[in-house]
């Protein structure tokens, strides 16, 4: 269920870059919002059964996927400080941003 959301996350957030910016930022949006749903299935995937696990193996457990999501972003800094002109800004932040956050929150509905 979280792929597909993620997916359709995806889609529509390069879909509205693309409009706005044209093929790069399109390009930028989709590239880190794949990379956002990704870091999501794997944070998830962590997560999995740890809800009734001791305090301390829970929150090992979420830290990691908190590291996670912290890479994400300095794969982010690097990508756009490095490739600039082939990597606008903006529309790479919206996609990271806009399709983890929803991505995040969903997570949390699951997890409770």
């Amino acid at each position: 269920m979280l792929l597909r959301w993620g997916l359709l996350l995806t889609a529509a957030v390069a879909g509205c870059c693309g409009l706005a910016w044209g093929e790069a930022g399109a390009r930028a949006a989709l590239g880190f919002g794949l990379l956002a749903t990704a870091i999501q299935l794997v944070a998830l995937r962590l997560m999995r059964g740890q809800q009734a696990a001791r305090f301390d193996a829970f929150l090992l457990r979420w830290g990691a996927g908190m590291g996670l999501r912290l890479v994400g972003v300095v794969v982010f800094m690097l990508v756009v400080s490095v490739w600039r002109d082939v990597v606008p800004p903006l529309p790479a932040a919206i996609g990271f941003l806009g399709v983890l956050l929803p991505l995040l929150v969903l997570e949390l509905r699951r997890v409770q």
